[in-house]
């Protein structure tokens, strides 16, 4: 009975399904907010502070405590790339992607209800810890999320499906976000003396919101996404997978240059995405509930940046989309450079979260439409995931490395224009090629 309702085909474009699906980043965006954007680095930042210096001590090396987290990130990420397209393979070949992707999505909430714990210095290798299996477990989950979607939507409503799981997880994470600002500004009426109870409540309250909101999600997926019996050894069989998709890869020069362009830019957009609270706690000293404040301007903008570019995408393609994204980006890095005070920081922010959204949803999209239609799409996406996790790491261990070397996170911006600049290279060779097979169809045609 159970074998027989995982073969039923999906049915595409299905309001139900969709809105489940979507319903995960509904789920999973408060770790994006809570626990990387807006309280955590904060709070990291202040706890581990001794005197006024953020210097810590990692196995006898004294390092700076910005270095450290954005370190630790990378090796989150670094394992997840390890890890990802093995189990994106096997789950694949088993059927049973959201078997995994339920394992992660718990594994994540955990992590963050972990930091309920982590109080100050003295906790120091907790906080990492439970940070690094918050990130893991979020980042695995979501190569199974994404598969989902080429499965779910027909190619022409991928672009809006993905827009609306953005848009999804930027209410549900600022929905949140909003309680948490208010039990942080009112601990002292509530009789509250530990300063740190609510930001470290606000991370207990983000993994229970998270482990709850998934059920939806869970309860209406199927379990797999295409019906493959597995047999004989299938670990093994799940490196022969990964093995001929590397090698279809190979021989697909423009989806190849994609997955390129898309490296460089999603390493400086996540690297922002990480780095922002800690930066404007560090260099522009800002209050965690300035932090918060400015993350919910980030999110209300980021809904109708997601929208703006899939309507763009509509209009003039995702290539072209994703072109004026990353010029964007490449100008607001210059110009974070220069920020010195709140104003510029908010500022900073309006325009990042203009941009944010759109270019994730439109990545997620655009691949999605290039993948070749061979079924098996969570193999497809777990090097996309690679791709991503892999650039996520070397961006933050690049960030903090020259963090630590210089004592200023400023100079580690100056690497993020040089990643977004490689990458409008790539991308304007992608269109021209495009136009160019665009025209050679169009003289065939003719003839």
């Amino acid at each position: 009975m159970h074998e027989k309702s995982t073969d039923t085909p999906i049915l595409k474009n299905d309001p139900k399904t969709i809105r489940a699906w979507a319903m995960y980043d509904w789920a999973n965006s408060v770790y994006v907010l809570v626990i990387t954007s807006a309280i955590f680095p904060a709070y990291y930042n202040q706890v581990t502070r001794l005197n006024g210096s953020g210097v810590v001590d990692i196995f006898g090396i004294p390092m700076e405590n910005t270095a450290v987290y954005s370190i630790n990130m990378g090796l989150a990420f670094g394992i997840v790339a390890l890890i990802s397209p093995l189990l994106s393979s096997i789950s694949d070949y088993i059927g049973n992607q959201k078997g995994f992707m339920r394992m992660f999505c718990y594994l994540g909430a955990l992590g963050c209800m972990l930091l309920f714990w982590f109080e100050g210095r003295d906790q120091l290798f907790l906080g990492l810890l439970g940070v690094l299996i918050a990130t893991v477990g979020y980042s695995g989950s979501i190569v199974f999320y994404n598969s989902y979607l080429p499965a779910i939507a027909t190619e022409d409503q991928q672009d809006k499906v993905s827009a609306r799981g953005f848009s999804y997880g930027y209410i549900g994470a600022t929905v949140l976000l909003l309680l948490n600002l208010a039990l942080i500004m009112n601990q002292k009426a509530l009789g509250i003396a530990d300063a740190t109870f609510m930001p470290r409540l606000a991370f207990l309250l983000t993994g229970l919101w998270w482990l709850g909101f998934a059920q939806i999600t869970f309860a209406r997926l199927p379990n797999r996404i295409a019906g493959k019996v597995p047999k004989g050894k299938y670990l093994f069989n799940g490196y022969k997978e990964l093995s001929k998709i590397w090698n279809r890869l190979k021989r697909e020069r423009f989806l190849r240059t994609f997955l390129l362009s898309f490296f460089f830019y999603i390493m400086g957009v996540q690297t922002v995405l990480f780095m922002a609270g800690s930066f404007g706690e560090k260099e522009v000293h800002l209050r965690v509930t300035q932090l918060i404040v400015t993350i919910l301007l980030l999110q209300f903008v980021g809904i109708a940046g997601a929208y703006l570019f899939a309507w763009m995408s509509k209009k003039v393609g995702n290539l072209r989309s994703l072109t004026v994204a990353v010029l964007m980006w490449i100008a607001i890095c210059a110009g974070c450079f220069f920020i010195v005070t709140p104003m510029h920081f908010y500022t900073a922010a309006a325009c990042i979260g203009l941009v944010m959204g759109g270019i994730q949803a439109l990545s997620r999209s655009t691949y999605s439409k290039l993948i070749p239609k061979t079924g098996n799409n969570a193999g497809y996406f777990s090097f996309y995931d690679v791709c991503e996790k892999v650039a996520m790491m070397c961006g933050l261990v690049i960030w903090g490395t020259m963090d630590n070397l210089t004592g200023s996170m400023r100079n580690s911006i100056v690497s993020l224009v040089l990643w977004f600049s490689i990458s409008l290279v790539l991308l304007l060779w992608l269109q021209r090629k495009q136009t160019r097979h665009s025209s050679d169809d169009a003289d065939s045609s003719d003839e």
